[in-house]
């Protein structure tokens, strides 16, 4: 289930928030829930997933970004993800999800969301996506433009570099298959 409340919680935050720099860190602290959790009594690793999506929406409001793609009529969509767990994150414990985005290219932008308790990472989701307008995809150098800036991507870091490969490589492969079946 998605959790509501706490988009609620993230977004009565933002009116009057700073304005962050494109290539800043957007923090936003939570607590772990019962309803968060799973037979292990952790956080789930799906769950990760779902509160990444707060991290997001955050970054997007305070970057200005989501404000550009909607004057273009586009929403935003994660195209993949990609999962760290290195600690686990018990009931009523505190964290933080740290997001920023590491850079894009001609079709993705990549964003990173670090989930901190006591200043240790204890996971990360990478996530690969467009904001997708009537016409397709905007290109993130239109989303550029709106925000005024000029800057060309920083280098990606090396796990989202084969990442994005290992994404291509997947897609052309269905592709393939769907080809191959009639269904394209």
């Amino acid at each position: 289930m998605f959790p509501w409340l706490r988009l609620i919680k993230v977004a009565s935050k933002l009116p009057g928030a700073r304005r962050m720099e494109l290539l800043g860190t957007s923090c936003v602290r939570l607590r772990a829930w019962p309803n968060d959790l799973d037979f292990n009594l952790h956080v789930n690793n799906g769950r990760y997933l779902t509160l990444a999506d707060l991290g997001r929406f955050d970054w997007f409001v305070r970057s200005g970004t989501l404000q550009v793609a909607r004057q273009h009529g586009a929403v935003p969509v994660v195209g993949d993800a990609i999962a760290k767990f290195r600690r686990e994150v018990r009931a009523f414990e505190q964290f933080e999800i740290r997001t920023r985005l590491v850079g894009w290219d001609e079709k993705w932008g990549f964003l990173e969301h670090r989930f901190v308790r006591a200043d240790r990472v204890v996971g990360v989701v990478g996530i690969r996506g467009v904001f997708r307008g009537p016409k397709g995809p905007l290109a993130p150098g239109l989303l550029m433009e709106g925000l005024g800036v000029s800057a060309t991507s920083p280098a990606l870091p090396r796990w989202a570099a084969q990442w994005h490969d290992g994404c291509e490589s997947l897609s052309q492969m269905l592709r393939e298959e769907e080809a191959a079946q009639g269904l394209r």
